[in-house]
């Protein structure tokens, strides 16, 4: 069985690993390109985007593919629409590995919003806000100037912070509880903006928050792209073995 796997996720990758071990599959996994240096994946990998609607219709009819898994983050939602719409048309079985959300616990103190620029309205001027979204969205914290911005990301910066008042945080993940404590306590840290990617190995941050009474601004997920979602790795695999 020829399966494409559209990977970007822990998910996708511990998948790629239980799909090397089986000789029924043929895996190609797709990768955006969107960290510059990832670790490589046991299985064949291509690195890049399709070419949009019509580029990725080609690669799929020209790739043969039994069945496509996607495994990107739950915020790169165009990706997954298209793909969904795609296998849809083409009858090509479709799946999503969707990680269930994060909810808050006892003394955490979140606020939910629908996007980045939505933050204004409950960040108070002057405030320390750690972005821990990814550089993709900082043209939605434009309206921040008067706060001190750190964003954190994985690869070095190309070019300066886009605005005066901010700088960049490298680091690659994961990072322990103690890890975010002593940066956030380094910057002095006010609020603390994420999206709701959930998993288990990026919440430190969030606990961190919680242990230092540091509110939070959750961006809610997109809607999923439509088709079956699965939870995890385990429910990924045995619809593979059922199709």
């Amino acid at each position: 069985m020829k399966v494409l796997l559209l990977a970007g996720s822990g998910e996708s990758r511990r998948l790629a690993h239980k799909l090397a071990d089986c000789p029924r599959f043929e895996v190609l996994a797709s990768l955006a390109g969107a960290t510059r240096f990832p670790k490589p994946l046991p299985v064949d990998t291509r690195i890049g985007g399709f070419g949009g609607y019509e580029g990725e219709k080609e690669f799929l009819v020209e790739g043969e593919f039994d069945a496509v898994i996607d495994g990107t983050h739950p915020f790169a939602a165009r990706i997954s629409k298209r793909t969904f719409q795609l296998c849809d048309e083409l009858s090509i079985p479709y799946a999503q590995i969707l990680r269930p959300e994060w909810t808050p616990a006892e003394g955490d103190d979140w606020t939910m919003i629908a996007a980045p620029q939505d933050a204004r309205e409950h960040i108070p001027a002057g405030a320390n806000v750690f972005l821990a979204t990814g550089r993709s969205t900082l043209s939605g914290f434009a309206n921040l100037a008067d706060c001190r911005l750190i964003c954190r990301q994985i690869d070095p910066p190309e070019g300066p912070f886009p605005f005066p008042n901010g700088e960049y945080l490298v680091g690659r993940p994961p990072f322990s509880v103690e890890d975010e404590i002593a940066i956030f306590r380094k910057f002095r840290i006010d609020i603390l903006v994420v999206k709701n990617a959930g998993g288990a190995p990026s919440r430190t941050k969030l606990d961190a928050a919680r242990s230092l009474g540091i509110k939070v601004l959750m961006i809610e997920r997109p809607a999923p792209a439509g088709g079956l979602v699965l939870e995890d790795v385990d429910a990924a695999l045995n619809w593979l073995n059922e199709l």
